[in-house]
């Protein structure tokens, strides 16, 4: 096959090739790319079946290989599962980006003081920012006023007719609503 270093490099390449098929398969999954990079992909399994066929001397690099080689089928399957979920309908990004593509309503450019002013709205601006970060899809809106309604009485048990705050905190990697007394 080769010397060592040949054999570095081509598994190198091989490994890097296989990085930037992950993003092209990642890109394709979130919609930016309108096909699935199958010609790659076929090019990287001829391409690794090749290389396993090749008797490699070296302990180290059979052992990257092997590695690359698992790491590669590991993603086709996880590839080929994320397809059949998208020709299905069943996938969540794509159904999720369709959704708020549907429901978006552009802004009439006259903000009321209510707007400015609401808490509500406030709140739920936050909650979605924390979502986000913990890359969680955010509820909807009507979600979070209907939770705050039904919270009202507990809320009015536990701290009588003080002005409370809400805040969103993240525990254990999910955003929640707290309610804290005004000082």
């Amino acid at each position: 096959m080769g010397s060592r270093g040949q054999i570095t490099e081509l598994l190198n390449q091989l490994a890097h090739d296989l990085k930037t098929l992950e993003i092209a398969y990642e890109k394709y999954f979130l919609g930016t790319e309108k096909r699935a990079p199958e010609k790659e992909r076929q090019k990287i399994t001829l391409r690794m079946r090749k290389m396993i066929t090749h008797y490699i001397p070296q302990t180290d690099l059979r052992y990257k290989l092997q590695s690359i080689s698992s790491r590669f089928n590991s993603y086709c399957g996880y590839w080929d599962r994320i397809q059949r979920l998208i020709d299905e309908g069943r996938y969540e990004r794509h159904t999720s980006r369709i959704n708020r593509s549907e429901s978006f309503k552009p802004p009439t450019g006259k903000v009321s003081a209510e707007e400015i002013d609401n808490p509500v709205d406030n709140l739920y601006e936050e909650l979605v920012t924390a979502h986000k970060a913990c890359e969680l899809r955010p509820p909807n809106r009507e979600q979070v006023v209907s939770l705050l309604s039904r919270q009202k009485e507990a809320i009015q048990k536990r701290f009588g007719n003080k002005q409370v705050d809400f805040v969103v905190v993240t525990e254990a990697g999910k955003p929640k609503i707290k309610v804290r007394a005004k000082r």
